[in-house]
């Protein structure tokens, strides 16, 4: 169900494929830093129980 591109289809699709990988790159990069920071706030919090 592509639309006819005529003589760019390689441009555009290659187009599409690009902006779809960094776009899958960006979110699991976001992540992973969400799952890192939730970890090192829990360790934080953890560690102030303990003292106070």
């Amino acid at each position: 169900m592509m639309p006819d591109l005529g003589r760019y289809a390689v441009e555009v699709t290659l187009a599409y494929a690009v902006s779809l990988a960094l776009l899958a790159t960006l979110v699991g990069w976001v992540w992973l830093r969400g799952r890192r920071v939730r970890r090192a706030l829990a360790d934080i919090e953890a560690r102030a129980g303990r003292k106070g």
